[in-house]
């Protein structure tokens, strides 16, 4: 029994004087009066955050699950619409979610390679096989008909990276 009030007061002891050094070393960095209250309310909320069930999911890290689109064409033009490339390649698009797919409708991201205009140096047109960027889109899909469609008045651009 009084090992475990031992423990407990220094457990206690540790907490008084981290909150002491908390409330100096905000005295000193701001030159005002800590407020007791925020500080506390503060360190609860941190506290609390980490137990939260979603930070959990949050930290565990799910590997993406491909996904087989019906309508890469359409989404293939939206792409190029929404990030100003002049061509995407359909064959190169890859479809992920780690949205679970038996709801009605699940976030996508979709990937592919895009392409620049034509260069034209001292009057030759060359053409490029290689692909100029990389369009990376988030939207929503959902099963229609038993297909798997992308809707593309959801999609829109996260990023858009040069390929060097």
């Amino acid at each position: 029994m009084a090992k475990i009030l031992r423990i407990i007061l220094v457990i206690v002891l540790f907490i008084i004087f981290f909150e002491i050094g908390l409330f100096s070393s905000y005295t000193i960095v701001t030159a005002e009066v800590p407020d007791v209250q925020g500080l506390v309310d503060m360190q609860v909320t941190k506290i609390t955050g980490f137990f939260n069930p979603q930070s959990v999911n949050d930290v565990l890290i799910k590997d993406p699950t491909y996904i087989n689109i019906t309508n890469q064409k359409d989404v293939a033009l939206q792409m190029e619409n929404l990030s100003n490339v002049d061509g995407v390649n359909v064959e190169s698009m890859n479809t992920s979610t780690f949205d679970d797919m038996d709801k009605g409708k699940f976030n996508v991201t979709i990937e592919a390679l895009g392409y620049a205009a034509p260069n034209s140096t001292s009057g030759q047109i060359v053409i490029s096989q290689n692909p100029s960027y990389k369009v990376i889109t988030s939207g929503v899909a959902f099963y229609r008909n038993g297909e798997l469609v992308v809707d593309t008045d959801t999609m829109k651009i996260d990023s858009v990276l040069k390929l060097y």
